[in-house]
């Protein structure tokens, strides 16, 4: 009775009288993700900026707003897509893994020493994947919930924050990381969920926050 009762806990739908009785989904976790770099830096592997990535943001996207005006009114189309940057926060461990590469990375786009720049923009731009996770780990390998593709990456800024002896938090490293385009691909069925294909927006009792 107790959990019949749970499946009550949600929005009535006027459309759909049976999905107020299958209770509210499981939401995604805000900490319950993982960032992986390929390309970035010079040095191998580049996992070490995964283990460190404190919080990141996800891409967002703005269409240019373009209008047309005509007699008595104006008419809205939209434009161009561009991509905002993505902020990423590093912790800069002790062994210097996280400032090796980052500091590889900027000096791909610009030898500070010499003063030259690199020849085009490929031989320094990079891919970045941000991947939801379901909370699996040890002998259950972590589903993966939605993949973002980040392409043709590269470093727009980096703030290697400040030293204070009042403060006892880790040193961090700031990026501001621009890209030319971004995919978002098909989320997985969970750990304990269904294993066949699911339309996108499909319920599954099983995924259920009750």
């Amino acid at each position: 009775m107790a959990i019949a009762a749970l499946s009550n806990f949600t929005v009535p739908l006027a459309s759909d009288q049976s999905a107020a009785s299958q209770g509210m989904l499981m939401p995604k976790l805000k900490y319950r993700f993982r960032i992986s770099f390929e390309n970035f830096g010079v040095s191998t592997p580049t996992t070490e900026l995964t283990k460190q990535v404190s919080d990141a943001s996800r891409p967002n996207v703005k269409f240019q707003d373009n209008v047309i005006e005509i007699y008595n009114s104006k008419i809205h189309y939209a434009g161009k897509p561009a991509w905002e940057p993505i902020a990423v926060k590093l912790r800069d461990d002790v062994s210097g893994n996280v400032s090796r590469l980052v500091g590889e990375q900027n000096q791909k786009q610009f030898d500070f020493f010499e003063q030259s720049s690199a020849a085009a923009a490929g031989d320094y731009k990079f891919t970045m994947r941000i991947e939801m996770l379901d909370g699996g780990n040890g002998s259950q390998t972590p589903n993966v919930l939605e993949t973002w593709e980040c392409y043709g990456c590269y470093v727009e800024s980096t703030n290697w924050q400040t030293l204070d002896y009042k403060e006892q938090g880790p040193v961090m490293i700031d990026l501001s990381i621009r890209f030319d385009n971004a995919v978002q691909t098909a989320p997985v069925p969970a750990i304990g969920a269904t294993k066949s294909v699911q339309t996108p927006g499909a319920n599954s009792s099983k995924n259920a926050l009750g």
